[in-house]
């Protein structure tokens, strides 16, 4: 058999696979990839389907892909590229326009859109004010859709005529819903939607008017990517791009925590097949060193037995590979399905991708953790045929802990973990296994002396794990792993949970209220007062720019598309408060003291935008306020919890700072949906007041939160069947040596029972100390999770103290179950073999 053909070999491991499938360490391996690809599978493809259609939600919130956004109209030739990348195309003018009527005339914001608008996303529409709404295209020539506000401040009824400039437009719909009306609150006025071809008859665009021009596409990633990649070398100074990237923050916080979670959770789930692979390996190896001595008799080379148990493997692995590939795809299937009520109605198929990283997740994982046991196989000495007790030369410790980290080193640059959760899994889980790990070995033999007293059972459960210390102490571990890897996960499932409810609760604002007189502002407060509104504070308001920091101008010291540079291009919402609003926190100063209406007002900036714009205590910041400069120095830095729904501003002076300038007052309040007529009534009663329901937006977001809730709750169930493939291979690692002691205890009298109450004790015992172990490493690991990864407030948790009774029942009941074969095996057949 010397020099033995390569297809012969395969043939060779093919056969020795079929005869020795059924053996315990092969199905246990085989199920440990499984588990591990089709969690890896099943994740990756989520997240990539997850992604595309929350990256199509999230454009639903621009109306298109991309949006190209400007002062003046776009180029010519910036039109023709977009055109000749196979873009689809829309047009918006958005400009601020009195809107005359029989019965006086309103401010408004006027919104002239083409017939191919909105690229994402959908309009929606009302026959009446407050009717029933539907999905369709947008005004046709002649017409005007407004919002109810405006009907109710005008007078109007559908039907009416209005003149918009110099056109006059019949009112035909009331405009209910619009896909990218989630913007700057503050600057929104009652809108009217005329059509694009209406506009220039209006004579209302002029050179010199305030306008915003905003080219629409949509397309495929690759063609929006090229056309973005061509117009960011050519925009004008008034132009800027906008994408998905940029809607709302909500939504980026809650996506960047599920992101950040399910990958996790993948690598945990990895990580435990891993060890169970590694496990299974060992034992499959240990089982075959007689066939190895005996094919090294036979005639085969060194490196031909190596690589004829190294084909058996992967021939075992591509199989698991593949079935868990198919697992992982049909499993994201079913998940989808699930959210068929929440998702859009085009979820992105995912490709191929997901499926192939899976299975090179799990053949990572075979080689790193499985090749090291194997490698003794190629050592067997010949000899062995005749003297049982002839060991190969052990593995280098090097080679198999050196293998492992490779391999889990390319698993974590595979899911693209950040280094704090990578460094809070392996450093705490490593730091609690040599702490409790040596606490274990001290606590079990301190169990020596308790022997003599004990009655049978427990001297025979004791006397298992007092034989091995070392063995017994590395199951409490891995089982230990196992514990902490599934509470670890369920912890932050239920408290990120938690945090993402918390974060839009349910009588959240959904009504902003702007450009509410100072003299109507009392009224204004007892009128919410009386419909039982619940209401923020009511903050004075005036635009603002910010002109100098330092005296030096701010556009020479900010970064180019940092947030700095966008704060800056705009009028800022200027306001000033004697008490820090809710949401706010100091993070550096202070607010204000007497000290401090020395020489300049004090402003209190946002850190985020003090951080871009480089701002530190003592700064002394200039605004252009209508048309005149005034300064202010920076005397606190504050984070601002912007998911609250509430009147939030980068900016806050010092009080009285802008006594002597005209001023408008803004709120946000809370009614219960079915009270429209209270809302229709606050509009008569204050009709230049501009009120904004947020509710359609609000509605999204919680759609949003509701996909990741039940994304983390699905995660977990990989998690599970990771842990069991570990306890299990865990048990098999030992069953031979439990059959041969099975075997010679009934051989000596012991009863069925009494072995079966042994096991209990034994695995009740290691379970109980994997329950320490677990909620220790839970609760270190949690608080560098919280504190450093998911910006979580960490808490003690004392329900963990039901650990050790969890891990007791569950080891103890698995155990039993898993060395069953140990009781039925016949005595004396396993002592003929022996």
């Amino acid at each position: 058999m010397v020099g033995l053909p390569m297809f012969r070999l395969v043939a060779l491991a093919a056969r020795q696979l079929l005869r020795d499938a059924r053996s315990g360490e092969l199905r246990v391996l085989f199920f440990a990839l499984l588990v591990a690809v089709a969690a890896s599978t099943a994740i990756g493809y989520f997240g990539a389907r997850l992604n595309g259609a929350m990256q199509l939600r999230a454009t639903e919130f621009l109306g298109a892909d991309l949006i190209l956004q400007g002062s003046s109209p776009a180029r010519q030739e910036q039109i023709d590229a977009g055109n000749q990348a196979g873009l689809e195309h829309a047009r918006v003018v958005e400009f601020a326009s009195v809107i005359a009527a029989d019965s006086g005339i309103q401010l408004s914001s006027v919104k002239a859109v083409d017939a191919a608008y909105p690229l994402r996303g959908e309009l929606k529409s009302a026959a009446q004010p407050y009717g029933e709404e539907t999905a369709g295209a947008g005004p046709a020539s002649g017409e005007a859709w407004a919002e109810s506000r405006l009907l109710a401040a005008l007078n109007l009824k559908v039907g009416d005529t209005l003149d918009v400039g110099s056109k006059t437009l019949r009112l035909a719909r009331v405009l209910t819903y619009e896909p990218d009306r989630a913007g700057n609150f503050y600057s929104l006025t009652p809108r009217v939607m005329i059509n694009l071809q209406d506009l220039a008859a209006t004579n209302v665009v002029q050179p010199g008017s305030r306008v915003t021009y905003r080219e629409l596409w949509r397309g495929t990633p690759e063609q929006l990517a090229s056309y973005q990649q061509q117009l960011e070398s050519a925009l004008e100074p008034n132009q800027r791009l906008r994408d998905s990237k940029d809607s709302n923050q909500q939504i980026g916080g809650a996506l960047g925590k599920a992101e950040r979670y399910l990958n996790m959770a993948s690598l945990v789930a990895v990580l435990l097949a891993g060890v169970a692979v590694a496990m299974s390996a060992s034992r499959f190896a240990a089982r075959r060193f007689d066939a190895s001595a005996l094919l090294r008799c036979l005639g085969l080379s060194r490196r031909e037995v190596m690589l004829m148990f190294c084909v058996q493997l992967a021939l075992l692995g591509v199989l698991a590979c593949l079935s868990g590939a198919l697992i992982g795809w049909l499993a994201q299937l079913v998940l989808f399905q699930m959210l068929h009520g929440l998702l859009p109605a085009v979820v992105p198929a995912g490709g191929v991708l997901p499926a192939l990283a899976g299975i090179g997740t799990g053949l990572v994982a075979l080689a790193g953790f499985a090749l090291p046991p194997l490698a003794a196989l190629g050592a067997v000495p010949p000899l062995r045929v005749l003297r049982r007790d002839l060991l190969p030369v052990p593995t280098s410790t090097w080679l198999v802990y050196g293998t492992a980290l490779l391999a889990l080193g390319l698993i974590m640059w595979r899911l693209s973990l950040d280094l704090v959760l990578t460094f809070a899994l392996l450093a705490g889980g490593l730091l609690a296994a040599l702490i409790l790990g040596g606490l274990l070995l001290l606590g079990l033999k301190s169990l020596r002396r308790l022997l003599a007293r004990s009655t049978l059972p427990w001297r025979l459960g004791l006397g298992q794990l007092l034989r091995h210390p070392l063995a017994a102490a590395g199951q409490a571990l891995a089982f230990g792993l196992i514990l902490l890897a599934m509470t670890l996960i369920a912890l932050l499932r239920g408290e990120l949970l938690d945090n993402w409810q918390n974060q839009l609760p349910k009588d959240a604002p959904n009504y902003f209220a702007l450009n509410i007189l100072p003299d109507e502002r009392d009224a204004f407060a007892r009128h919410l007062q009386d419909a039982g509104a619940r209401a923020a504070p009511l903050y004075p308001v005036m635009p603002g720019r910010l002109v100098d920091i330092n005296d030096a101008p701010v556009q020479e010291l900010v970064e180019k598309d940092s947030r700095g540079e966008r704060a800056v291009q705009r009028d800022l919402s200027l306001t000033w408060a004697e008490h820090l609003p809710n949401g706010n926190r100091i993070t550096a100063g202070q607010w204000w003291s007497d000290a401090q209406n020395k020489d300049l007002p004090g402003v209190s900036v946002e850190e985020g935008v003090a951080q871009s714009l480089k701002l530190k205590l003592g700064d002394r910041l200039t605004f252009n306020i209508g048309g005149s400069n005034r300064d202010a120095v920076v005397t606190s830095l504050r984070t601002v919890d912007w998911n609250n729904f509430q009147p939030n501003f980068f900016m806050i002076f010092q009080p009285g700072t802008f006594d002597d300038l005209p001023t408008t007052y803004l709120t946000s309040f809370y009614i219960a949906p079915g009270h429209d007529s209270q809302v229709v009534e606050l509009s008569r009663a204050f009709p230049a007041a501009t009120i904004l329901g947020v509710e359609a937006l609000l509605e999204q977001l919680r759609s949003i939160l509701a996909q990741v809730t039940l994304a983390v709750e699905y995660v977990l169930l990989f998690v599970l069947a990771a842990g069991m493939a570990v306890l299990f291979s865990g048990l098999q690692a030992t069953l031979d040596e439990r059959i041969r002691q099975g075997a010679l205890l009934r051989a000596l009298g012991a009863e069925r029972r009494l072995l079966v109450k042994a096991r209990r004790i034994e695995f009740g015992l290691l379970g109980a100390a994997s329950g320490v172990l677990a909620a220790l490493g839970s609760e270190l690991i949690s608080f560098v999770l919280y504190r450093y990864a998911f910006d979580l407030v960490w808490a003690p948790h004392p329900w963990l103290l039901c650990l050790p009774l969890i891990g007791a029942l569950l080891v103890g009941g698995a155990g039993v179950f898993g060395t069953r074969r140990a009781l039925n095996a016949s005595p004396l057949q396993v002592l003929r073999e022996g």
